[in-house]
C-alpha cells in the first residue's frame, strides 16, 4: 500500500477475535484512523488510533468521510462486521466513488480485505450445510423491493439451492421471512433442514437445527442468520450432537 494516505476496508469476522485475519490485522496496527459504525471500531481500536464512528444505516456518508480522510493524507480502516464485500462496507464505498461529483478521490489507494462472513462461521458451527451450491440473500427491503426479494428466493428454490437469509426479521419487518418460508415450502419437503445460528463467535451465541414443519420466525431476530437446506442437505448424529450437511454430490450424477 502507498506510503501517503490509504483506505482499505476490513472485516473484523462475526465476532471471535480469533477470526480476525493477519492481514486485517497488520492493516489495523499501520492504521492511523478508524471509520465504522462504534460496536465494530471499538472492538478493534486502541490508543494510537483517531476513531470516527456513526450509526450503522450510514453507510454512503460514512464511506464518504473515510475517503476525504485517506486523500488528505490519513491511513483509514472501514470496519465492517463480517466480511465487507458481504452486504456491508465495500459495496458503500465503491458506491460514494461512483456517485461523487468531483475526482479528488481516484487517486486515494483503495484495498478490500476479505474476512470470514457470519455465513461461513454459522455454517461451520452447523456442520456443512453449504456443502454444494447454495445462495445468500437479504430479507431487508430498505434498499430494494419485496417483490424482488421474493423472486429471487422462489427462483432459487425451485434450483434447489441451499439458501442463507441475512437480515431476516426486525420490529419493523415482522413477516418477511415468514413469507420467505412459505415460498421455499412450496418445493421443499417439511423435513427439509433450517439451521438458526444467533450471535455466533459472541457470548450469547446460540444454533438451533430445526427442519420446515417445525420452524417459527418468531426464533429468529436480527442477530439471526438463517440457513435453509437444499432437497439433499441432511442431518446426521455425530460426537453426541447433530450436525447439518449438503454433499457435495447431485443424485443425478
Amino acid at each position: 500500500m502507498s506510503e501517503h494516505g490509504w483506505l482499505a476496508v476490513v472485516g473484523v469476522g462475526p465476532g471471535d477475535p480469533g477470526w480476525i485475519t493477519p492481514e486485517t490485522t497488520a492493516i489495523l496496527g499501520s492504521a492511523t484512523d478508524l471509520v465504522g459504525y462504534a460496536g465494530y471500531v471499538e472492538r478493534v481500536a486502541d490508543s494510537g488510533h483517531t476513531r470516527h464512528v456513526s450509526d450503522n444505516r450510514e453507510e454512503l456518508t460514512r464511506a464518504g468521510h473515510a475517503l476525504d480522510l485517506a486523500a488528505s493524507g490519513a491511513r483509514v480502516a472501514v470496519i465492517s462486521g463480517g466480511d465487507p464485500g458481504i452486504f456491508a462496507m465495500a459495496a458503500a464505498l465503491w458506491e460514494a466513488i461512483e456517485r461523487a461529483d468531483h475526482d479528488r478521490w481516484q487517486a486515494v489507494d483503495v484495498r478490500i480485505a476479505p474476512a470470514v462472513s457470519a455465513i461461513q462461521a454459522v455454517a461451520a458451527r452447523a456442520g456443512a450445510p453449504l456443502g454444494n451450491d447454495f445462495c445468500v440473500i437479504s430479507l431487508s427491503d430498505n434498499l430494494k423491493p419485496w417483490a424482488q426479494i421474493e423472486k429471487r428466493i422462489d427462483r432459487a428454490a425451485d434450483a434447489d439451492f441451499a439458501m442463507a437469509f441475512y437480515n431476516p426479521i426486525s420490529r419493523a419487518r415482522r413477516w418477511q421471512l415468514g413469507a420467505a418460508m412459505a415460498v421455499i415450502r412450496g418445493y421443499r419437503d417439511p423435513a427439509t433442514p433450517v439451521v438458526l445460528g444467533r450471535a455466533v463467535g459472541r457470548a450469547d451465541e446460540a444454533l438451533q437445527i430445526t427442519d420446515l414443519a417445525r420452524f417459527s420466525p418468531g426464533a429468529a431476530d436480527m442477530s439471526t442468520l438463517v440457513v435453509v437446506g437444499a432437497s439433499t442437505t441432511r442431518v446426521i448424529e455425530q460426537g453426541g450432537g447433530r450436525r447439518v450437511y449438503t454433499p457435495r454430490y447431485y443424485p443425478d450424477t
